[in-house]
């Protein structure tokens, strides 16, 4: 194991050295929030698929293939379905808003209000959790690797990324996250898919080992995969740590083009998780959990060093989705919430961006990593917490945000009461059925759209001149929109 412990203390040393070296380049919040908006297709596609990857398309892929079989690639496939519709359908449009939030997007949109800073409290509810989430993985890495105390491992595993984050913001997380894809695809792709397979026996001995539903493609059930669809296919829509990684593109190509790679390599990483989980379930039919199954493949069946290298890919995985989450929680508590309250608030684009804002910027990273890093320790199951958060994300959320890029009817009124109605019938609908039901984000987006169409047709259309403005700026013409830097080549 030696040689295993040195790949991982290696990896992590590096996440820090970039941390370290990302600081020197984040010198504007342009910089240190959205990379300063120029990153080329290779590492845009790469660092998207970075985030949306995380513990739970890994560890928790490989489990459903472990359960259900090949059906059990549906959660991480609708993930990228995701990925390619809003990289097809929406991201060329996102980028040209240069803004840093979606409640700046919703604000140009419909003209300011108090939808903005109650969009903002939803979205920051959900990026903590998604934060928490992920932190929370690290016990399950390190308890794997140096049979370590539960809450050390999520101190430990929380501060290296929490370090990096706030050293360097943005750009020290795209270029961890492009370690980090790489680690992963040579980890995962490259060398468990694989060994598992021939450890197996090959996927002949596979389906005569296992019943024929694990080989069913819609095994896992009609109505799961529609949940999924709901929750994570929309989430991808709308979610701030995506929407933020769409904001660094250097332009409308590489937005939708580099995201189109990085949803087709979801769809890959989907179907290698499952196919290593059924392979798992020929080698150990009777695991206690199957999320259990990732870990004891690797502890088991892998060499010393490529052991190694596969449990790195995991730390890669929980580290970029936890990294992702953690700046897009501390901007959206920066400037969605905090400045509003202070009474800061101002134009989404076209101040100067300077070191004072950096330092705030900073300062409110490390604030939420701690409060990520305590919530992960007091919470116990991350299923429900995810849970909440999707839920609170797609029922509050989606309408209004959707709504505003494609129905120009769409006022303030109503996306105030599609955030309030949508997001209060899912935690009363999850107070009723449970939390893990698929009522409250069934009927909570049902009810969101409801109070959308309703009271955007009872009140007076937007204004003219800000659906002009909006207008100009989805052009990407509008005069209001500051100086970015000069294109960087990968």
């Amino acid at each position: 194991m030696a040689v295993d412990y040195a790949v991982i203390v290696v990896y992590l040393a590096g996440m820090l050295a970039m941390g370290w070296w990302g600081m020197r380049r984040a010198r504007s919040k342009s910089e240190f929030l959205v990379a300063g908006r120029r990153l080329g297709p290779a590492m845009y596609s790469g660092t998207m698929a970075a985030i949306v990857l995380g513990g739970a398309s890994t560890i928790g892929g490989v489990g459903l293939g472990y359960q259900y079989g090949l059906s059990g690639a549906w959660m991480v496939f609708t993930i990228g379905l995701g990925l390619l519709a809003l990289s097809v359908f929406f991201s060329a449009r996102i980028a040209r808003l240069k803004v840093y939030t979606v409640s700046e997007m919703l604000d140009l949109r419909y003209g300011g209000g108090r939808a903005g800073i109650i969009s903002g409290v939803v979205m920051w509810a959900y990026t903590l959790m998604l934060a928490v989430t992920s932190t929370i993985a690290y016990a399950t890495i390190f308890d794997v690797l140096f049979d370590m105390n539960r809450t050390v491992a999520i101190v430990l595993g929380g501060s290296i990324v929490v370090a990096y984050s706030t050293l360097g913001g943005m750009w020290s997380i795209t270029l961890t996250d492009m370690v980090q894809f790489v680690v992963k695809t040579i980890g995962v792709l490259l060398l468990l898919l694989p060994i598992a397979v021939v450890k197996a026996g090959g996927f002949s001995e596979m389906k005569a080992q296992l019943p024929t539903e694990y080989f069913d493609p819609l095994g896992i059930g009609g109505e799961t995969i529609f949940t999924y669809v709901l929750i994570y296919t929309f989430g991808m829509l709308i979610g701030q740590d995506i929407w933020q990684r769409v904001f660094t593109a250097r332009g409308d190509r590489t937005a939708k083009w580099g995201g189109t790679v990085a949803g087709t390599y979801c769809l890959a990483y989907a179907l290698a998780g499952a196919v290593i989980g059924t392979a798992a379930k020929v080698l150990y039919p009777k695991l206690g959990s199957p999320d259990d199954a990732f870990a004891t493949i690797v502890k088991d069946e892998l060499p010393v060093g490529v052991r190694g290298l596969v449990l790195a890919a995991a730390l890669a995985a929980v580290m970029s989705t936890s990294s992702g989450a953690l700046i897009a929680c501390a901007t959206v508590a920066n400037n969605d919430i905090w400045s509003r309250l202070r009474g800061l608030g101002r134009a989404p684009a076209g101040n100067a961006d300077d070191h004072d804002e950096v330092k705030g910027n900073r300062l409110f990273i490390l604030i939420m990593g701690l409060a990520v890093i305590c919530t992960a320790i007091a919470i116990d199951n991350v299923v429900e917490a995810l849970t909440v958060a999707y839920n609170l994300l797609v029922g509050g959320l989606l309408v209004p945000i959707l709504g505003g890029l494609v129905w120009k009817r769409g006022t303030v009124h109503g996306a105030l009461a599609s955030v309030v109605v949508g997001g209060l019938a899912v935690i009363v609908l999850m107070a009723t059925y449970g939390i893990l039901a698929n009522e409250p984000v069934y009927y909570g987006l049902l009810a969101s759209l409801a109070a959308y169409l309703a009271v955007s047709l009872a009140t007076p259309a937007t204004d003219a001149a800000v659906l002009t403005a909006w207008r100009e700026r989805l052009a990407g013409r509008s005069s209001e929109l500051a100086s970015e830097p000069t294109p960087v080549s990968q």
